[in-house]
């Protein structure tokens, strides 16, 4: 779990980010002692953005594939704002990252269906149309050979099955082939850590659609949380 304050008139971070390992299990209390730790490292006293690893609808966590099960119809809201006494808003990750990279990123002054996946230990997802946020599309969870595709193409999976770059981009290929059926993008941004590495991978990848590393890299997520905090019509 990482933070740091944002300079939202630039879309960047003013302050070196603070990580603190996840607590084991990812539950609702522990993690929210890491929040508060987070919180009064920087001495914040204002909004606080917090993105979450899945379905985020007002605040209520509604589903829970990747952490412990017990967040399952929690206020994450409520609870991180009495916990820190900040005014907290909880969003989807991807979702945050993709307003981030659509306001100063690589999706800016894009229209059209413009779609931005997070490769990571998952795959997140953030979908736009001309601009405006399709919340929690969750498209990690597809299925790709009998799996969730997260399992098989996220980056996660090439280090866990020791695939070269090649290897792994012909995976992301399927999957992306995959989405741009179903949604037909006219831009595709890839975001978490590979997009820094995007000169190892980004070449294997042919497809009919226009694909970009996120201009953000894995820093859109913490810059797109704090802009939500501060949004009148935050995605709900």
């Amino acid at each position: 779990m990482k933070a740091a304050p944002v300079d939202l008139a630039v879309g960047d971070i003013s302050e070196d980010r603070l990580k603190i390992l996840t607590p084991h299990p990812a539950a609702p209390d522990p993690m929210t002692d890491v929040v508060v730790q987070l919180v009064e490292h920087f001495k914040w006293t204002g909004p606080v953005g917090v993105t979450f690893p899945g379905v985020v609808r007002r605040g209520v966590i509604r589903s829970a594939a990747n952490v412990d099960p017990s967040w399952m119809n929690v206020d994450a809201d409520a609870m991180f704002s009495k916990a820190t006494g900040c005014e907290v808003h909880v969003v989807n990750d991807a979702d945050a990252a993709g307003l981030a990279e659509m306001r100063w990123g690589a999706g800016k002054d894009r229209n059209g269906v413009v779609l931005l996946l997070t490769m990571g230990t998952g795959i997140g997802s953030a979908l736009f149309v001309d601009g405006k946020l399709v919340p929690n599309t969750e498209l990690g969870h597809l299925e790709l050979d009998g799996h969730d595709a997260e399992h098989k193409a996220a980056a996660s999976a090439r280090d866990r099955e020791d695939l070269s770059w090649k290897e792994w981009s012909h995976r992301v290929q399927r999957y992306l082939k995959m989405v741009i059926g179903l949604f037909d993008p006219e831009l595709i941004i890839v975001g978490g850590g590979v997009s820094r590495r995007s000169g190892k991978w980004l070449h294997y990848i042919d497809v009919d659609v226009e694909v970009v590393p996120a201009t953000l890299t894995n820093e859109a997520g913490i810059v797109g949380a704090a802009l939500v905090s501060t949004m009148d019509n935050a995605p709900e």
